[in-house]
């Protein structure tokens, strides 16, 4: 049985989704702020979480960023506003997709199940201290070394500060200027092209075919991230 986790400051909506879910079968665990969340999430198999935003004390957006240092579990957030900011936040912050109050339960039971289906199909990939694998790509972080279905490529240093950062939470959108400033050590961008080139050149090295990429992909508009593939 899946352990399914809700996170919301409403109780009324949490125990209206906790009916739908145990209709469908599947475990239920409640949280009604972040910080329990959190502790839960650390403590129990939880295999999705759905998460509101606008909550006291640690809202959704900041408890999404805290999971995703060390957990890859399917994360649907919930939200009453509707704005496209919203959305584009939540998802670059590492949600893997957002349903805006109020839903129609249906909808939302069918978003459970296809995020279920497309983890337990790619598999979880829990972060260790020195090794990455994101689909048949495998990064040694001690030995610096990066391996492709098995043969090993050569990054310079910069393309693979990039390819860790990105690796280390897939699914999760980084914009051009976030990687500039995490890369670069805290300095600002001066100009956005010049992270395009480098994820030209790490897409030509670790893709099979770079016009169609299967690990490093753009989301136009907003920035760069790597899905499993």
């Amino acid at each position: 049985m899946y352990k399914i986790l809700i996170v919301d400051d409403d109780r009324e909506i949490v125990e209206s989704i906790a009916i739908f879910l145990k209709n469908e079968d599947y475990g239920v665990i409640k949280a009604y702020d972040g910080y329990s969340a959190l502790d839960i999430v650390m403590s129990e198999n939880i295999a999705l979480i759905i998460l509101d935003i606008m909550m006291p004390r640690l809202d959704g957006i900041q408890t999404l960023l805290r999971i995703r240092e060390s957990k890859n579990i399917p994360i649907i957030l919930l939200s009453a506003k509707g704005e496209s900011s919203d959305k584009i936040l939540g998802l670059t912050a590492g949600a893997d997709d957002y349903v805006t109050k109020p839903f129609d339960p249906s909808e939302l039971m069918a978003r459970v199940k296809s995020q279920l289906r497309r983890y337990t199909r790619l598999g979880a990939m829990e972060k260790s201290d020195s090794k990455l694998e994101i689909g048949g790509i495998s990064i040694d972080t001690e030995a610096k070394t990066v391996a492709v279905d098995g043969e090993s490529v050569h990054l310079t240093p910069i393309e693979y500060k990039i390819l860790v950062l990105l690796s280390k939470s897939p699914g999760r959108v980084f914009s051009a200027n976030e990687i500039y400033e995490r890369v670069w050590n805290g300095e600002q961008a001066v100009n956005d092209s010049s992270i395009a080139v480098h994820i030209r050149h790490i897409r030509e090295k670790i893709e099979i075919n770079p016009k169609e990429p299967r690990y490093l992909k753009v989301v136009w508009g907003i920035g760069y991230k790597m899905e499993r593939g």
